[in-house]
């Protein structure tokens, strides 16, 4: 079988380990400074010395960060077209599998689930022989979000430590860009201290410049924040803006820091263009394979969902960031990377793309181009996919309430034209209730419909509990 799915999978069904927290826990631990540097969207910080009595000991935040990272797991139940097994690190209700195993035409689906409720999924399968043995001699691929310690070292994971690093890739951008028309790249500084940060950023909003402050590593908006001249005046000053950023977990603490040109994409309005991610699929043998360019949404630096499918992105700026990304790719192959990766730009004013960054690994939007590969197949071409990462709901759920709140919703969703698959499903109990989900429809008119519906629906639930009191 030609093409990414062959590459991936071999046009099997797979195995899919939700090993998220496992990927970010291997950057946590620097060793020159043992300090802990937090990574993932569903993770907080890192803190310096000196923490006071009202902070949270290091074990209860390890515990929190384990647990968001386990909540975004849950999608693992679309890394490839068809999962013949799923393990996931938290507790998740069958019905969940089912609805989606009726929507995508699966199989039946074994399912591991609650594996690893205070730690890793590996130090989880440590304990677990048989599982391991299960998941090592069956038939299928097994497929993990990202490449850990656990699985071996080698230039495969070298590769991860590497170009995860927003320095390293800003080097490699800049490196190609020389090449590739359209493509420009942000300009980069380090800063190996906080004093020299602040110092640097100081300058720069003197200049009435603003900057995109980046540490080396982070997921999902994490570690990274833009900050503008009025921000800095505001907060008395440069070195004062950084110590409330690590105090309130934006950025880590004592570690270097990027200092990066903010691309000005221009006014926010219809139509603008602005953040595009293009995924591709390295093979066993070095050959990489496009997957596709979709629409990410972005709230500030935070990524939210995406929009993936036919017309999505005009051809012309799909076309460049493919030439882009396949030509990163190339460079990843050499370096020793197989498996997934893509690459993450903004446009500027006269539309060219800027590229950002490099994940070598799944990603939020790789989930939306397998769901569409997988729609398409079963159901016929011409499908558009949306996910919406974190959905805020109006009040706290179960898995059971929060089953009856969508299966509500299924049928009103379906009358505006669009399927609603259910992905993150775990974290409707906690303080600030969210759920994860993808939206399929052939327009874009009827995805904005549906996303529409769902959100007055969230929001409504916490008007029907007050009612209730």
């Amino acid at each position: 079988m030609d093409g990414w799915v062959g590459a991936w999978t071999g046009g099997r069904r797979a195995v899919h380990v939700g090993n998220v927290a496992d990927f970010n826990e291997q950057f946590l631990l620097e060793p020159s400074s043992r300090r802990r540097l937090t990574v993932g969207r569903f993770t907080v910080g890192r803190f310096g010395a000196g923490r006071s009595a009202a902070e949270p000991s290091a074990a209860e935040r390890r515990a929190d960060r384990l647990r968001r990272a386990h909540h975004y797991a849950g999608l693992a139940v679309g890394y490839s077209p068809e999962p013949a097994a799923l393990v996931l690190p938290a507790e998740v209700d069958r019905v969940w599998t089912d609805w989606l195993a009726r929507e995508l035409d699966w199989g039946p689906v074994e399912l591991f689930d609650g594996i690893a409720p205070g730690g890793t999924v590996a130090e989880a399968l440590a304990a677990r022989p048989a599982l391991v043995e299960r998941l090592a001699t069956g038939p299928e691929p097994v497929l993990f979000w990202g490449r850990t310690p656990d699985r071996g070292e080698g230039p495969e994971l070298a590769a991860v430590r590497r170009y995860e690093a927003k320095d390293a890739a800003h080097g490699l951008f800049t490196a190609l860009a020389r090449h590739h028309p359209g493509v420009r790249v942000p300009r980069q500084e380090p800063a190996d201290t906080p004093r020299a940060a602040a110092r640097r950023l100081a300058a720069r909003a003197a200049g009435g410049r603003a900057t995109v402050l980046k540490s080396p590593h982070g997921v999902g908006g994490y570690g990274t924040v833009l900050v503008t001249p009025e921000e800095v005046s505001a907060a008395g000053g440069a070195r004062r803006l950084l110590h409330r950023l690590v105090r309130e977990d934006v950025l880590p603490s004592g570690g270097p820091l990027l200092l990066e040109e903010y691309v000005d994409g221009g006014p926010a309005g219809a139509g603008r263009l602005r953040d595009l991610t293009f995924d591709a699929v390295i093979g066993a043998d070095g050959r990489v394979h496009p997957v596709g360019v979709g629409e990410m949404a972005v709230d500030g630096t935070r990524y939210q969902g995406v929009t993936v499918g036919p017309g999505v992105v005009p051809p012309g700026a799909a076309a460049t960031a493919e030439r882009f990304g396949l030509a990163v790719g190339e460079r990843l192959a050499e370096a020793g990377h197989r498996g997934w990766y893509d690459v993450d730009f903004v446009t500027d004013r006269e539309r060219r793309l800027a590229p950002t960054e490099a994940n070598l690994r799944l990603t939020g939007p790789a989930i939306a181009f397998v769901l569409r590969h997988r729609l398409d197949q079963v159901r016929g071409p011409g499908h558009l996919v949306r996910t919406l990462d974190a959905m805020p709901l109006g009040a706290r759920l179960s898995q059971e309430a929060l089953h009856g709140h969508l299966g509500r919703l299924r049928p009103a969703c379906a009358q505006l034209g669009a399927t609603l698959l259910p992905l993150i499903v775990t974290a409707g109990h906690e303080p600030e209730p969210a759920v994860g989900l993808a939206l399929a429809a052939r327009s874009v008119e009827a995805l904005d419909a549906a996303q529409a519906l769902l959100g007055a629906a969230h929001h409504a639930l916490g008007r029907m509990f007050e009612a209730l009191r």
